[in-house]
């Protein structure tokens, strides 16, 4: 039999989910968090799926990451990892086709990326990743070339593994202040075919908490991509300038429209300019150095 209980969390308790071998490391079960309504993006839910009955400790450590009741199933002799994924539909974000192992059939003429469910966070179906695909795909169509490329809060890695797909000749770094989403790109970065390493047509990943000194060694960065909060862009909007070459380009995500001002200002304070702004709740920028 398998089990699913679902709780209400926060956006940002869903960022900062657990690793489930860390959360329940006798049960492991898997860990989904999606946006049921985008027009409340505060307000998402949370299930975990069970092999066996939960048990009181499950239960109580499934509370503790999210809000309100808990709503426990049975699902039955059904196979839970594949009723985990099934309702994560394919994304189309520009040529990109993101999705998990449940739906492989990709269109004609897309570059496919396979995310697993249990690990669905930032794989595109949150509108500001699929707004950054659209950035990446727009800035290639526009015959942007770049050889050095950063990507900052990298999650999942799919931002980097998209850069590298535009531009292959390119030597990416993709950093997040998690050890456990480093953990995750690198597994997703096998299951994609995305090489690993310090060179041209590699992406190299590391812990980092913003820019710290890996960073500015592998600088100055031609494309920056940053798909995390508000708060933390404004507070790194000096640094990312630092590392960035002169006429390099920026794309920032993670913040709703009535902060983009704000981020805005502190990137122009450093002589960015906006070059163009998606539209939305949840708008990714891109911004040009002189």
């Amino acid at each position: 039999m398998s089990w699913r209980v679902t709780v209400g969390c926060t956006r940002a308790q869903a960022e900062a989910l657990p690793d489930s071998s860390d959360l329940l490391p006798d049960t492991l079960p898997v860990l989904v968090a999606e946006e049921p309504d985008p027009a409340r993006p505060d307000d998402w839910i949370l299930h975990g799926y069970f092999e066996r009955e939960p048990s009181a400790q499950d239960l109580e450590a499934l509370r503790s990451l999210g809000h309100g009741e808990l709503q426990v199933e049975q699902l039955g002799e059904a196979d839970w990892v594949t009723m985990s994924q099934s309702g994560l539909q394919p994304i189309h974000a520009g040529r990109f086709f993101v999705h998990t192992p449940m739906h492989r059939s990709r269109p004609p003429g897309t570059i496919a990326f396979e995310i697993d469910a249990g690990l669905a966070f930032g794989t595109g179906q949150h509108s500001t990743t699929a707004g950054c695909l659209k950035a990446l795909d727009q800035l290639e169509q526009d015959g942007a070339s770049f050889r050095n490329i950063a990507d900052i809060g990298t999650g999942t890695g799919l931002l980097a593994f998209a850069s590298l797909a535009l531009w292959p000749k390119a030597k990416c770094i993709a950093t997040d202040i998690d050890p456990v989403a480093i953990h995750v790109a690198r597994e997703n970065a096998a299951i994609n075919h995305v090489a690993v390493g310090h060179g041209a047509g590699e992406l190299l990943l590391a812990q980092a908490d913003g820019m710290d000194s890996l960073l500015f060694a592998r600088a100055p960065f031609d494309l920056i991509v940053a798909n995390i909060l508000a708060g933390p862009l404004i507070e790194l909007a000096p640094d990312f300038a630092k590392a960035l070459a002169p006429g390099g380009t920026i794309i920032l995500a993670g913040l709703l429209d009535v902060q983009a001002d704000a981020v805005i200002n502190a990137f122009e304070a450093q002589k960015l300019a906006l070059a163009r702004q998606g539209q939305g709740e949840w708008p990714a920028m891109v911004l040009q150095a002189s």
